[in-house]
């Protein structure tokens, strides 16, 4: 099994520059790439702060963090990643424009080169299927933000080699992850059993049962969660937690799965989260 020493991600939002910070910061040279040079430039940001604060803590040196971002090419050239071993796709939670992607990896990356998704629902082996190297096509979900969350979660298709397997699962434990493996069925471990919750979270709100603050207070107090339900779906986005459940919903076919309807609205005023500045929740600088 070759080792993976150079990373290609696809996506330089929160899930992309997230894991090439992590990949960086545990030896492997990274290739981020992105259509947008604004999204590239604000990645970079992005990465320099959170390894500075790593160096406030005392968890990293200085110097340890200057290598970590040499480590990182940001570029907005696709073709770069013909030098990848294995190549993360961290785009939006979005199947066509997923499957848009592969097309064109699959004819950039170097026969014998894993590609992995970081979708969080969508069927691994439909995406694969698009590919002419279905059995080294793999699922790398990380969780978000994926510097401070120990686990990621893999998906194999269902034509995913041993080969493929053992090679994704030895580069997450190098980046210092632990390893979960799912079945490819919609939404996998993670969301199967968290999009529900937030689902219901909304249709609790809806309903007047009480406030948003006091949901996620009962959550956090009464069942020890770290963060409530519908601030962490503020930190994922209810763009990507509403794309979820359509998955669930759809491929399930079970009306437990369908999304609430004031789920929907926040998405159709614009109000996704942290990353609009306002969800169910506001934000000033990403705090609430």
């Amino acid at each position: 099994m070759a080792e993976i020493k150079v990373l290609g991600v696809v996506g330089a939002g929160q899930m992309g520059n997230g894991i090439s910070q992590v990949a960086a910061q545990s030896g492997i040279d990274v290739i981020c790439t992105d259509v947008n040079q604004g999204a590239l430039d604000k990645a970079r940001d992005t990465v320099k702060g959170s390894l500075g604060r790593l160096v406030k803590k005392e968890k990293l040196t200085q110097a340890q963090a200057d290598e970590a971002l040499k480590r990182i090419t940001f570029t907005a050239d696709l073709q770069k990643l013909s030098g990848a071993d294995l190549v993360v796709e961290a785009a939006t939670e979005n199947e066509k424009l997923k499957k848009t992607i592969f097309d064109q990896l699959d004819k950039i990356a170097r026969p014998g080169v894993i590609l992995a998704t970081n979708t969080s629902s969508i069927s691994v082996t439909r995406l694969a299927a698009g590919t002419s190297r279905p059995e080294r096509f793999i699922g790398m979900h990380f969780m978000n933000p994926v510097p401070m969350m120990q686990l990621v979660e893999i998906i194999r298709g269902l034509v995913t080699s041993d080969e493929t397997y053992a090679a994704t699962k030895a580069l997450a434990e190098k980046m210092g992850k632990t390893v979960t493996t799912s079945k490819d069925l919609p939404g996998f471990i993670a969301n199967r059993l968290l999009m529900p919750m937030i689902n219901e979270a909304f249709c609790a709100l809806e309903q007047g049962l009480s406030t948003a603050e006091d949901i996620d207070t009962t959550m956090k107090l009464g069942m020890n969660h770290p963060m409530g339900p519908l601030a962490l779906a503020d930190l994922i986005g209810l763009d990507t937690c509403l794309a979820i459940m359509e998955v669930l919903h759809t491929q399930f076919g079970d009306s437990k799965y369908r999304p609430n309807t004031l789920l929907r609205q926040y998405v159709d005023a614009g109000l996704l989260g942290r990353k609009s500045h306002r969800g169910v929740y506001r934000y000033d600088d990403a705090k609430k």
